[in-house]
C-alpha cells in the first residue's frame, strides 16, 4: 500500500474507527444508490420578477400540484385540490383568509392536517430518513417524523396518528404546524435548483430573489451578463457601476438601488440637476411600469442622461486602456460632429437625436470633469460599502460560475463563441489564445480576481476590466453579440445601425455535429447529455421553439421578465428533471400573489415531456452516485486495512 493511500486511510479511520462503523456506512451508502434521483428544477432569466419567481419556486413548476393529483386522484374535487395547493404555496396568508371564512375551524384543521401529512409522506418517500430528518423544522421535527414514518410495532396505527393530530389542535398549535408542513413540502418537492443566469435588471426585486436563494437548501447559479455587471459594480468597477445605474434608470428601477440595497444616489441626482438641468433629455426616456411614480420622471431622465454619458466616457477609457479587447469600434464620443448633429460609425455618417452634452469636451471627449470624478467616487464607495450587496455578490461567487456540468447536463447562460464555420472562436488574453471550455475557465478566473485580489491592485483592475468585457465584449460567452449598441439605440436616428448581430452559435443550434462538439469539449457524452441554455428569449408567438437539435439543446428563456413578455408571448420556461425523465414547462403570465391567494389562481403551465426513462433514474446514475461509489471504494479499502492488520481499530469510548 502506497504511503499516500495509507495516510488517507488513517485520516478516514478517525471518522470510521471500527470495522462495524465502516461496514454500517458502506451499507447505508449502497442503499442510497438505489433510491430514485432527486428532482432538479431549472430557471433562467428571472430579471428581478420576484413574485413570479417565488410562485414558480413554491409550486415547483407544477410539481406540487402533480403530487396532489397522484396522491388523491378522483377522491378530491378540483376545487379542494386548488385550495390545498394554494395553502402549501402560501400557508400563512391562506390561513388568515380561512380563519375569517371557516365556520368549523377544528374540522377544517383535522381534514387539512391529514391531507398535508399524506402529501408530506409522498414527497419524502424517495429520500433517506436521515435526509428527511435534516430538512424537518426544528420545532416540529419529532412530531412530523412520527406522522410520516410507518410504525410496524403499533397495532392501531390510525388511532395513534389521529391522537397526535387531535393533540396538535387541542393545544392550539395547528396553524404553526400547517405552516411547517407546507414549507417542508415545498422543500422536499425540489431536491436541487439551477439558476441559469440573469437574476438582475428589468424587474424590481433582484435583492428579494437573492435573499430567497441564499436561504435555499441546494442551489447553483450560472452567471448571466446582467449578473456579472452587478458583480463588477460590487467589486468597485466604475464602468460596471455606471452600467448598473443606467439600466436601473432606464427601466424605472432606481428603487432597487436606493431602497433594496440602500445605495445613496443623491450625489448623482444633485449632479444631474446642476449639469443637465437645462438640457433636452427626451432621448433618455424611462421604460416604466404601473408601479413607477411618475413624479420622479423628470429627475430620473436627467439622472439617466448623466449616467449614460458617464458610461460612454468610462467605457472609452477602458477600451483605450485594453487594446487587446479590440473594441475600438465602440469609441464613438470622439466621432460626434456637434455642429451638424451627426456621428460617423464604420465610415458612415448618421443623424443624432441629441448632441447636448454639457460635460463632454469635444477636444478630449473621454475625460471626466472634476464633478463627474467626484460623483463616481462617491458612488463607488456606496457600492463597495453596501453590506447587503456584498453579501449577495459573495453568494454569487460562492455558488456560481460561468458554466456547470451536472448530471450529464451542461448549463450556461449565453453561448459557446463560434466562428462562421462553427469552430470554437479563439480569444487572445494576455498574449495567450483561448477557445471553448478554456475560454470560460480563464474568464471566470479573471472575474474572481476582479473581486478578491484586493492585495494586488493591478490584478484586481485587470480582473474588473475583464468583468466588463464578459458583460459587453463581442467574444464573451454570456453576451454573444458583435456589439452592445447602447450609444446607437439612445442617440442615432437610423434603426439599421442599432442592430446587434448574434454569434454564429445561434445560427447553428440545430446542427448536431456542432452540439456534439460542444458536449465533448466539456467532457460529456453525446448520447444522453443535454445543453440547458438561457439568455435569448424564445419568441413562441413567432413559432420559435425552445427545443433545439432534437432535444439535445434547450433554451429556457421564454420571458420571465414582463419587459420581454410582449415579445415572447409567454412568461417563461422552466425545466424539471426527475427520476422519470425531463419535462419542459411553459408558463402563462403571473397575475399577482394576492390573486394566487384569494382566487387560488395558480400559474397555468403547459408542459411537454422531453424524455421518459424506461426505468426510474436512481441516485446511482447521478454525479452524487459517482461520489458515493468512490466513498464506498475507500471504505472498503479501510475495511481491508483493518482486516489485514495494516490499521488497528480504535477503541470506541
Amino acid at each position: 500500500m502506497k504511503d499516500l493511500e495509507l495516510k488517507y486511510l488513517r485520516s478516514l479511520s478517525h471518522q470510521y474507527p471500527t470495522i462495524a462503523a465502516a461496514s454500517t456506512e458502506i451499507i447505508n451508502l449502497q442503499a442510497i444508490l438505489s433510491l430514485p434521483k432527486g428532482t432538479e428544477h431549472f430557471l433562467t432569466d428571472i430579471h428581478g420578477e420576484y413574485e413570479q419567481f417565488n410562485h414558480v419556486l413554491k409550486n415547483g413548476s407544477g410539481s406540487v400540484r402533480r403530487k396532489i393529483d397522484e396522491e388523491f386522484g378522483i377522491t378530491l374535487s378540483n376545487k379542494d385540490k386548488k385550495s390545498l395547493a394554494t395553502l402549501i404555496y402560501y400557508p400563512k396568508e391562506k390561513l388568515d383568509l380561512v380563519l375569517q371564512e371557516e365556520e368549523n375551524i377544528e374540522d377544517w384543521y383535522k381534514i387539512t392536517l391529514h391531507r398535508l401529512v399524506q402529501i408530506t409522506k409522498r414527497v419524502s418517500s424517495k429520500y433517506t430518513r436521515s435526509k428527511v430528518r435534516k430538512a424537518l423544522p426544528k420545532d416540529f421535527a419529532y412530531v412530523i417524523e412520527e406522522l410520516i414514518t410507518e410504525k410496524a410495532e403499533i397495532q392501531d396505527k390510525e388511532a395513534y396518528y389521529n391522537e397526535i393530530i387531535h393533540t396538535i389542535i387541542r393545544i392550539d398549535r395547528a396553524q404553526e404546524f400547517i405552516v411547517a408542513l407546507s414549507e417542508l413540502i415545498q422543500r422536499m418537492v425540489i431536491d436541487h435548483l439551477h439558476i441559469v443566469g440573469d437574476i438582475f435588471d428589468r424587474g424590481p426585486g433582484p435583492h428579494i430573489i437573492l435573499d430567497t436563494l441564499s436561504r435555499y437548501h441546494s442551489v447553483d447559479i450560472q452567471w448571466g451578463n446582467h449578473d456579472i455587471v452587478w458583480m463588477g459594480a460590487a467589486a468597485g468597477s466604475l464602468v460596471c457601476i455606471a452600467n448598473v445605474i443606467r439600466l436601473s434608470a432606464r427601466y424605472g428601477n432606481l428603487d432597487t438601488l436606493e431602497e433594496g440595497y440602500g445605495i445613496n444616489l443623491i450625489p448623482l441626482a444633485t449632479f444631474a440637476l446642476e449639469a443637465y438641468g437645462e438640457t433636452d433629455c427626451s432621448a433618455f426616456s424611462i421604460k416604466y411600469n404601473t408601479d413607477y411614480n411618475t413624479k420622479d420622471l423628470s429627475l430620473d431622465m436627467k439622472m439617466h442622461k448623466a449616467i449614460s454619458i458617464l458610461q460612454f466616457k468610462l467605457e472609452g477609457n477602458l477600451i483605450m486602456r485594453r487594446p487587446e479587447f479590440r473594441m475600438e469600434d465602440r469609441l464613438l464620443l470622439d466621432k460626434v460632429d456637434y455642429e451638424n448633429k451627426t456621428v460617423t460609425i464604420g465610415g458612415q455618417v448618421y443623424h443624432m437625436k441629441d448632441v447636448d452634452f454639457p460635460t463632454v469636451d469635444p477636444a478630449n471627449p473621454y475625460a471626466l470633469t472634476p464633478e463627474e470624478e467626484q460623483v463616481m467616487e462617491r458612488l463607488r464607495q456606496a457600492f463597495v460599502k453596501c453590506d447587503k450587496l456584498q453579501s449577495h455578490v459573495r453568494f454569487l461567487f460562492a455558488r456560481g460560475s460561468l458554466y456547470k456540468v451536472y448530471n450529464s447536463n451542461l448549463l450556461y447562460h449565453g453561448c459557446v463563441p463560434l466562428d462562421e464555420n462553427g469552430d470554437f472562436k479563439s480569444v487572445t488574453i494576455d498574449g495567450v489564445s483561448y477557445r471553448g471550455k478554456a475560454l470560460y475557465d480563464v474568464l471566470e478566473q479573471y472575474a474572481r480576481k476582479g473581486y478578491y485580489s484586493r492585495n494586488n491592485p493591478s490584478e484586481m483592475q485587470k480582473g474588473q476590466d475583464m468583468i466588463w468585457y464578459i458583460w459587453a465584449g463581442p467574444n464573451s460567452p454570456v453576451f454573444g453579440k458583435d456589439k452592445m449598441a447602447t450609444f446607437e439605440r439612445y442617440l442615432v436616428e437610423e434603426k439599421e445601425i442599432q442592430a446587434e448581430h448574434k454569434n454564429s452559435y445561434y445560427r447553428l443550434l440545430d446542427n448536431e455535429d456542432i452540439i456534439n462538439k460542444i458536449l465533448e469539449e466539456f467532457g460529456l457524452s453525446t448520447i444522453h447529455s443535454h445543453i440547458v441554455n438561457g439568455h435569448v428569449p424564445v419568441e413562441l408567438k413567432k413559432g420559435d421553439s425552445p427545443i433545439k437539435c432534437g432535444g439535445k439543446l434547450l433554451i429556457i428563456d421564454g420571458g420571465f421578465s414582463k419587459a420581454y413578455q410582449g415579445k415572447t408571448g409567454i412568461a417563461g420556461y422552466t425545466l424539471v428533471a426527475n427520476s422519470h425523465g425531463m419535462r419542459l414547462v411553459a408558463h402563462e403570465p403571473f397575475e399577482s400573489m394576492e390573486a394566487a391567494i384569494r382566487r387560488e389562481s395558480d400559474i397555468f403551465s403547459d408542459s411537454v415531456i422531453l424524455e421518459t426513462s424506461n426505468t426510474r433514474i436512481s441516485v446511482a446514475d447521478t454525479d452524487i452516485g459517482a461520489e458515493l461509489r468512490e466513498s464506498i471504494h475507500q471504505l472498503e479499502e479501510l475495511l481491508k486495512a483493518y482486516r489485514e492488520g495494516v490499521l488497528v481499530e480504535r477503541t470506541m469510548v
